[in-house]
């Protein structure tokens, strides 16, 4: 146990459950704290979170049914006090960047070793920004991280999309029907159809493959 932190309840959002096996050992046996759940769909985390009410949570960003940005930036707004510790696979700058600007403290690799993870969560518990060394690319800076070019934003048209319309798009992406997307997230299938089609006149998608297409470019499929 590091010491650096009270015991604390803590989320792990993995969809492979060796990963997710191997990060509730090192939270409870080397940090001391407690995993309250083990999350592996992006839809259920919100409804995790209002059960259990963490104060930390450890996240995958290629989960299936919802972006893992989508989700920090869902939880953020929900609960500004969360602490959101990215765990990622990819070491991609620009996603390190989004998870930092949805509301994420920390981002490492799961490349990188146990030690680098178990400071991140700590330095987060903190309230310290941190950032996998191994990641490279101008986010390090916790102000830089949160500005965005904003000359730049209008000619993107993703960012007009609203939280529902790419939670649809991700779904659609992932070979979802529309009533299957409804059942999932809770709403009528008329209301799916609506955003989608809102979705892809945003989009300038005319078929299913764009939509696959606009979901690889958001790196929604990784």
């Amino acid at each position: 146990m590091t010491g650096c932190i009270g015991v604390i309840g803590v989320i792990v959002v993995e969809d492979h459950e060796l990963l997710a096996d191997g990060l509730c050992v090192l939270i409870e046996h080397d940090l001391g704290w407690r995993v309250l759940a083990r999350v592996v769909n992006g839809l259920d985390v919100y409804r995790a979170c209002v059960v259990h009410r963490p104060t930390l949570m450890v996240l995958d960003l290629g989960l299936p049914g919802m972006d893992g940005v989508d989700v920090i930036r869902q939880c953020a707004q929900r609960w500004p006090d969360l602490h959101i510790v990215v765990n990622s696979a990819s070491d991609d700058s620009e996603r390190a960047r989004q998870s930092l600007e949805a509301g994420a403290v920390a981002f490492v690799l799961k490349s990188s070793s146990r030690e680098t993870l178990i400071h991140a969560c700590c330095q987060a518990m903190r309230g310290e920004r941190f950032v996998d060394p191994a990641v490279f690319g101008g986010v390090h800076d916790s102000a830089g991280a949160r500005q965005m070019p904003g000359p730049f934003a209008a000619e993107m048209p993703e960012r007009l999309l609203t939280l529902r319309e790419r939670q649809v798009l991700k779904l659609v992406a992932e070979g979802q029907r529309n009533r299957d997307i409804a059942q999932l997230l809770s709403i009528s299938v008329k209301t799916v159809e609506t955003h989608r089609l809102n979705m892809m006149r945003k989009l300038d998608a005319h078929n299913v493959a764009d939509i696959v297409n606009w979901a690889h470019r958001l790196r929604m499929m990784l």
